[in-house]
């Protein structure tokens, strides 16, 4: 597995979900495959069943995050001297030429992403588009809906 690149805040996100996963979730999963065991047949105990699925998935998630954590690698843009290029982990303002509308960007990690949040992820078009440029600079890409143009109006690290 190559690298995973994520920013600090994501880091502390993931280690958080784990401890919750492994602390929480899991206990409480083993409690309720007990208590539907005690149910009597299993064949025909949907309680059992349901509990068994969740306990799956919750295995699968903390080996996915262990498996990202064991290679992460945290990029804390705050210390990054990136000279007003726009790169990992950064806030872009970009106005859309369009529609004339400014839009707010934080380039981050693929777990990270959430678009309503203005979080993207750097393997995203848009964030493609962006890293690398400088403030002032223009980008195009191809959007779902067709050619898109963005002026950069400001890079922050934060």
């Amino acid at each position: 597995m190559s690298k995973v690149p994520m920013t600090t805040r994501g880091h502390d996100l993931l280690v958080e979900e784990l401890r919750k996963l492994k602390s929480e979730d899991r206990p409480n999963v083993v409690k309720a495959i007990a208590e539907a065991r005690a149910h009597g047949d299993l064949r025909e105990n949907a309680e059992y069943h349901a509990a068994k699925e969740q306990q799956g998935f919750i295995e699968a998630r903390i080996k996915d995050i262990e498996g990202k954590l064991s290679h992460k690698q945290v990029i804390d843009v705050s210390v990054v001297d990136a000279r007003g290029k726009v790169i990992f982990g950064s806030t872009v303002v970009i106005l859309d030429e369009g529609t004339d509308k400014e839009i707010t960007y934080t380039i981050v990690g693929e777990d990270e992403a959430d678009i309503k949040a203005g979080m993207i992820s750097y393997t995203s078009p848009i964030a493609r588009a962006l890293i690398g440029k400088d403030e002032g600079d223009a980008i195009e890409f191809q959007a779902p809906d067709g050619l898109k143009t963005y002026d950069i109006l400001e890079v922050r690290y934060e």
